[in-house]
């Protein structure tokens, strides 16, 4: 059987998520008993005994992992066993429109480095309440959809980020879990040529790599530099430019071993940033990509009128021409590119040791902050 290739359609999908929801909309509804325990508890007379059934289990649940967090501020991936969990109480407690969702089960799931920079509380200040599910990256099937979902239907097989914003407010409960719930507007149908594990590593990266180019206003016939060209986001960069955008020239940076790889990708160039400093080399260029965090460097070889895109520095002063941002996910990205992946002229790169199991959790975040994979890291199957 081809790898996350199809799931068992004939489990009762129906009765698992009516479940679901039910203990969702009793545990949203009692949302102030649980947050203070001052507060008198006699408006659950008069519930019938499903209502109080779905109610215990609910806030059993979550309590629970509360606890954990409230111990261990900072997520630890010890904690991991408890995902799926939290992920079965609250569904679509942090989806704002209830009817504009699709409810997934997750199929395979990709790991980022927003992820473990996440775990550590780089974002804390913007970030979901603890407890928290990490995830931004998913492939799967879509099980239930919102009264307002014009665009899919249950059974389709889907993808996307499913954070808006990834660092503003993303959801609480993500993507390394049984189920999640998405807005429509994030997800796209899965290319018809990739399976699971091939799709969920596409996201959050590829509309990364896209947004900035548009967002940096480069033409077909132009000329690029990308920083970090074998990493998530680069790799990406360098294939959109060349196939999709039309650059002249494309060139990067990487380190020895990874070389072969920009060529692979498209990459006319590729600079070996351990023997040469790229800033003291002669060419110019129309646009430099920096996705590794060198936008000084990276201005004083741009082309005069051109533009330094940066996805790293985006809490210190950019000289001029560079600007950073922040992915906003849009699941139109992903269906504007669907011919160009479906055709394989852009591609996943995935990490020798990908997939790892749900099991593994910890031993994928382990390897994703030791910086030596190349290519993406997934998750796969998930329980």
């Amino acid at each position: 059987m081809e790898r996350g290739s199809t799931v068992n359609k004939e489990k009762d999908y129906a009765e698992v998520t009516d479940c679901f929801s039910h203990a969702l909309e009793i545990s949203l509804s009692n949302t102030k008993k649980v947050e203070n325990e001052d507060e008198d508890e006699e408006g659950s007379d008069g519930e019938d005994e499903e209502d109080k059934s779905g109610l215990d289990l609910a806030w059993k649940m979550l309590d629970v992992s509360r606890a954990i967090w409230e111990k261990e501020p900072d997520y630890t991936i010890e904690k991991i066993n408890i995902l799926s969990v939290l992920a079965e109480v609250a569904l679509e407690g942090e989806i704002q429109n209830e009817g504009m969702a699709v409810l997934l089960k997750v199929v395979a799931a990709a790991l980022n480095p927003v992820d473990y920079k996440r775990r550590h509380g780089y974002f804390k200040a913007t970030d979901s309440p603890l407890p928290i599910v990490p995830g931004y990256d998913v492939a799967g099937v879509v099980v239930k959809v919102g009264s307002e979902v014009k665009g899919l239907k249950e059974g389709d097989e889907v993808y996307g980020d499913v954070n808006e914003k990834a660092l503003d407010g993303p959801k609480q409960f993500g993507t390394l879990a049984e189920y999640v719930a998405v807005e429509e507007r994030l997800l796209a149908l899965k290319p018809k040529n990739m399976d699971f594990v091939e799709a969920a590593a596409l996201p959050l990266a590829i509309e990364t790599a896209y947004e900035g180019l548009e967002r940096a206003d480069f033409k077909e016939g132009q000329s690029i530099l990308v920083l970090n060209g074998a990493g998530g986001v680069g790799s990406f960069v360098i294939q959109l430019a060349k196939h999709v955008f039309g650059a002249s020239k494309v060139a990067a940076t990487s380190s020895t071993t990874k070389l072969e790889l920009l060529e692979s990708l498209g990459a006319d160039i590729a600079i070996d940033y351990t023997k040469e400093n790229f800033e003291e080399l002669p060419d110019k260029y129309d646009v430099v990509y920096d996705a590794i965090g060198q936008v000084e460097k990276a201005v004083k070889v741009v082309k005069e009128g051109g533009s330094v895109v940066s996805i790293v520095s985006i809490t210190t002063s950019i000289p001029p021409p560079g600007f950073s941002f922040v992915l906003t996910s849009n699941g139109s990205i992903l269906t504007k590119l669907s011919p160009y992946l479906e055709s394989g002229k852009v591609k996943p790169i995935l990490d020798p040791k990908t997939p790892f199991s749900f099991e593994n959790v910890k031993e994928a975040y382990t390897y994703l902050e030791s910086h030596r994979a190349m290519g993406k890291i997934v998750i796969y199957p998930m329980p």
